[in-house]
């Protein structure tokens, strides 16, 4: 299956499962303070089982034909561990998790699961707006010594702060969806509704 075909098939699923909200009339105001008309709900395909097994071979599409070097998968608390521990499950591999902010008791670690000293982790987002998390993620795996150099996410918004904060810290991210199939597929899906 082509990336683009991937890309609508993830798309249509995040519109089957009403992971998609166009609110033109109330914006959604994201926490980075840009406000939307259109909100992308990752969250909900865990409880849509077949429709997140697309998501699931759409990444593992992503690794195959781009080559990304990975040992390790890591998921961003708490939207992108579902995601990341369902890679690593298919994938065989080791998962990890990074905490938004340094734990304050126990072990006190941002990083958990495992080891990724001197690891290839690619990290794995349910969503990219801005960027920063992400980058905050990655700073925290290369912290504990990790070698990152790619992040997934089902989808982005595109955001031009997004792309220069990624382009800075020299990471590729890979998206397995676009924003415009969303739109698409979101428009189309109305019309049929008339």
């Amino acid at each position: 299956m082509s990336y683009e075909s991937r890309s609508r098939e993830i798309a249509d699923a995040l519109i089957a499962i009403d992971g998609v909200g166009f609110l033109p009339a109330a914006p959604i105001t994201f926490k980075s303070g840009i406000k939307s008309p259109v909100y992308c709900d990752n969250r909900r395909f865990p409880f849509w089982p077949e429709e997140w097994a697309k998501v699931i071979r759409g990444f593992e599409a992503l690794i195959a034909e781009r080559k990304i070097p990975v040992d390790v998968i890591a998921g961003v608390e708490a939207a992108g561990i579902p995601h990341s521990a369902a890679l690593g499950f298919s994938m065989r591999l080791p998962s990890v998790f990074i905490r938004k902010e340094l734990k304050e008791h126990g072990t006190k670690k941002r990083v958990e699961g495992g080891d990724v000293t001197g690891r290839r982790v690619v990290l794995v987002e349910d969503l990219v707006t801005t960027g920063g998390s992400s980058i905050a993620a990655i700073e925290a795996l290369r912290a504990e010594g990790a070698v990152v150099s790619d992040c997934l996410a089902i989808i982005s918004y595109g955001f031009p702060e997004a792309v220069g904060l990624f382009k800075n810290a020299g990471i590729r991210l890979h998206v397995a969806t676009t924003f415009q199939a969303v739109l698409e597929i979101g428009r189309a899906s109305c019309r049929e509704r008339v």
